[in-house]
């Protein structure tokens, strides 16, 4: 299990770096086949007040992720209150799983962000890029993953058309799936 901590205006000291790999270690007491954790450290300054930032990203062996992120005055909180939000996560993802009758305990979906400085682009221009493994699921599967990342769409292939598809919530809590066509 890799173990990558980032930090964006905040330094990471060894006594930061040794506390938060001492709690995110535990993570593979709860979940099997985890590959990577990500855990990105920021500070940001908004309104007079400096907030710290931790969100932590999972992927297992097949590509699923958990992603959680938490904010508080105090560094140390911040990534305590993110890992609690990801052991739930794990524990809402079994449940689903085990009322379903499914054996495979795994996750799927992986993506990765790049995120340029204020200075690098000028109003109208792509600032973030995104790329992420896609693994052929079926409609349901999508839903269930982008209920795990609290996103409002998630991109997939779809298993029986073999399509991207898209699948979003609506506001009056139902889904929708945007299937393209190629002319």
């Amino acid at each position: 299990m890799d173990i990558v901590i980032r930090g964006r205006n905040i330094t990471i000291t060894p006594r930061l770096q040794s506390y938060v790999e001492r709690k995110v270690e535990r993570l593979d007491r709860y979940m099997p086949n985890i590959i990577t954790i990500h855990v990105d450290l920021a500070e940001v300054r908004s309104g007079g007040s400096e907030r710290e930032v931790a969100q932590i990203t999972v992927r297992n062996s097949h590509g699923t992720i958990l992603r959680a992120e938490d904010r508080s005055s105090d560094v140390f909180a911040a990534v305590d209150s993110a890992v609690d939000k990801i052991y739930r996560q794990i524990e809402r993802y079994k449940g689903k799983r085990k009322r379903r009758g499914d054996i495979d305990d795994d996750f799927l979906g992986y993506e990765t962000a790049i995120e340029l400085e204020a200075d690098e682009f000028e109003v109208g221009n792509v600032i973030r890029r995104k790329t992420f493994s896609v693994i052929p699921m079926h409609e349901e599967e999508a839903i269930e993953q982008m209920e795990l990342l609290e996103h409002d769409f998630f991109v997939f292939v779809n298993a029986e058309s073999g399509g991207v598809n898209v699948i979003y919530r609506r506001r009056d809590g139902n889904y929708g799936l945007l299937e393209p066509e190629i002319e």
